[in-house]
């Protein structure tokens, strides 16, 4: 493996973590976006990691704002991957935006560089060919909140070469991975193919009037003993990313119960400004959500 700048195409959510996260491990990071402004966003985002770093991994004030300076912002693609040696991907979860994004990116990357996109639900095979370099090309997916939850899932496409798929794992590794290789692929790749039918239903459960979004999560949570229901999961993943998932199952199959479930979190939440834990507000308000009250599961 001989990464060692690395951009991070799309500073959302967790566009915003792999970057800090690849920083804090001692690379060079570019966080390219479509516009200031959302770099400006993306820069706010950043700096709100440093004090989880401090409390959840014991990281010094030195360390963490050494990861900080070692990060560059730029909205200008071609300056961004100028001598990028990997490029991950983390913009929406939308076809035609990733389409576009990868015949772009392709002409303007050196010959040498890598991608690697962190589609949560997507294919790497349905890109292979916009990029221009399939064989250098594969998919790299990280939890939420990266520096706790620190899976990367690793899954090449039947025209990724070996060696790009060996020095990803070991890219993985490097920057605190728990590394996770997939042979073949797998839409939602093993995380997702267990993760997004659990919040599937979820959600059903509130479309078919059964019960609301607390209730919910609080029989799960009283029933096994997890840290969050789906609806609290959800407010982590970002409701625009569970919208624009649902929207797209809903597209490709015509399921109806899907399309109602697009349109509840278009309607009550995207258009309402409630993004989730991002935006201080989703399904819970945040920073103090009821899930976390001593007493919610208690009656």
């Amino acid at each position: 493996m001989d990464f060692k700048k690395v951009t991070v195409a799309g500073s959302g959510v967790l566009g915003s973590q792999i970057a800090y996260q690849t920083a804090f491990k001692g690379f060079q990071v570019t966080v390219y976006d479509i516009n200031d402004e959302a770099l400006d966003k993306a820069k706010e985002r950043i700096k709100e990691l440093k004090p989880r770093y401090q409390a959840d991994l014991g990281a010094t004030q030195q360390e963490v704002d050494a990861a900080y300076e070692r990060l560059s912002f730029n909205s200008d693609l071609a300056t961004a991957v100028a001598d990028a040696d990997l490029i991950i991907e983390a913009i929406p979860e939308v076809v035609p935006i990733k389409t576009d994004f990868y015949q772009k990116l392709g002409p303007l990357a050196p010959a040498k560089t890598v991608f690697a996109t962190n589609s949560s639900t997507l294919l790497p095979s349905q890109f292979a060919e916009a990029t221009g370099r399939p064989s250098q090309f594969l998919a790299l997916h990280f939890a939420n909140e990266i520096w706790k939850n620190n899976t990367a899932e690793i899954m090449k496409h039947p025209g990724t070469d070996d060696k790009v798929f060996e020095d990803v794992i070991a890219f993985a590794r490097a920057i605190g991975m728990v590394a996770l290789p997939l042979q073949k692929e797998q839409p939602g790749y093993i995380l997702n193919s267990l993760l997004v039918p659990f919040l599937d239903a979820g959600q059903k459960l509130l479309v078919r009037g059964i019960a609301d979004p607390e209730t919910i999560d609080k029989t799960w949570m009283v029933a096994t003993g997890a840290p969050k229901g789906p609806f609290a999961i959800l407010d982590i993943v970002g409701i625009t990313t569970a919208y624009n998932i649902g929207n797209a199952k809903a597209e490709a199959t015509g399921d109806q119960e899907m399309k109602k479930i697009a349109e509840l979190l278009k309607t009550e939440y995207i258009d309402k400004g409630k993004l989730g834990m991002a935006t201080g507000e989703g399904f819970y308000k945040y920073p103090n959500p009821r899930y976390l009250d001593p007493d919610f599961l208690r009656s």
